[in-house]
């Protein structure tokens, strides 16, 4: 009984690392963003439904950013390198929301045409808006569905924006979001975020020639 619980266990651990790398090419391969969607479209390509094998975002992540270094490492890095760039100007830009980037561009899983993702932090949403007309900003307003903590989801105002060819999402919480991330749609872990300053030195670390984040 014991050796068929390893080898169901062995089973399912192939299939979810078989799950997260065929969705980790499609994102690379097909210009999918969303890894809800990649999990899905690779479960059906592959002909594996069962929950336990359905791998976590984390996973996924991972395996892209494997792909990525693998199949096309100086293109990836320099992409990487101009979005935490623009990130850094936009963390600055909009410093009187106290931002924090989160999302593919701080993981490093990011490709060229990846947005880079702000949160953005206010108890009045139409300040945010309210700014981004003042400096004549053309943003499109939509929402998103967010975890603010294990009993709250709340669908947060959010604007998408291009500026030059780099494209951006702002994500308007709370201000006691500040102080405690929001949590990943997945699990109970908080969401990964750095500050203009943290990502200041995310760059530098990338421009002394190691790929370690903070």
């Amino acid at each position: 009984m014991h050796r068929a619980r390893q080898h169901a266990g062995a089973r399912t651990r192939e299939r979810r690392y078989r799950l997260a790398h065929e969705a980790a090419r499609l994102m690379a391969e097909g210009g999918i963003h969303d890894i809800h969607q990649a999990r899905l479209k690779a479960a059906g390509r592959l002909g594996i439904h069962d929950d336990a094998s359905l791998p976590q975002d984390q996973e996924i992540e991972q395996a892209l950013g494997e792909y990525r270094r693998l199949f096309s490492p100086t293109a990836h890095a320099d992409a990487l390198r101009r979005s935490r760039e623009a990130a850094l100007e936009a963390l600055t830009f909009f410093a009187p929301f106290q931002p924090r980037l989160h999302g593919s561009v701080l993981d490093g899983t990011a490709d060229a045409q990846a947005p880079v993702q702000l949160h953005l932090h206010s108890d009045d949403a139409d300040a945010v808006q309210r700014f981004l007309v003042d400096q004549r900003i053309p943003a499109q307003a939509r929402s998103r569905r967010v975890r603010l903590d294990r009993t709250r989801r709340e669908d947060c105002p959010s604007w998408t924006f291009h500026a030059g060819d780099v494209a951006f999402e702002l994500t308007v919480l709370p201000l006691n979001a500040l102080r405690q991330a929001p949590l990943r749609a997945e699990d109970d872990r908080p969401i990964r975020r750095v500050s203009g300053a943290q990502l200041r030195q995310l760059l530098a670390v990338g421009s002394a020639g190691h790929d370690d984040a903070i």
